[in-house]
């Protein structure tokens, strides 16, 4: 599978990522999937609920802004696709929380923030049977 999105995309979530530091950044991709290729359409940057002591190295989508998200993919004939957050000064890679947390066939599309600043983004899938995550290939919307 792959996950194919613009710049503009992954500044977006860079941005809201590197204002959430050092806390951990979160948000809803929405698009079409189709084949073997996951469209993103449009990043909804959301709020982390996890408690302020955990949103260091935890993220919890509010209820509501899940709900929210999925009502204007539906509103726009899309599908939520896939989320993304921060590891704040960690590599950009699921943790076993993450794997814990997940669902298969979404994107988890992940950001690395070291000292305030992006260094990094790749993008997984869970396994249908939960045991890890596979990595996506990323394709730039800018270059079709």
């Amino acid at each position: 599978m792959e996950l194919a999105l613009s710049q503009e995309h992954i500044a977006r979530m860079v941005r809201h990522c590197e204002d959430a530091y050092p806390f951990e950044g979160c948000g809803i991709l929405l698009g079409r999937a189709e084949d073997e290729r996951k469209t993103v359409v449009d990043v909804l940057p959301t709020g982390n609920a996890r408690e302020e002591g955990a949103q260091h190295n935890r993220y919890l989508i509010p209820p509501e802004q899940t709900l929210e998200g999925e009502l204007a993919a539906e509103e726009r004939g899309l599908e939520v696709v896939g989320y993304f957050h921060s590891h704040p000064d960690h590599p950009p890679r699921p943790s076993e929380h993450d794997r814990e947390n997940a669902w298969p066939w979404y994107s988890y599309l992940i950001v690395s923030v070291r000292d305030g600043r992006a260094a990094g983004h790749r993008s997984w899938q869970l396994r249908e049977d939960r045991t890890g995550f596979d990595e996506e290939a990323l394709v730039s919307l800018d270059k079709m």
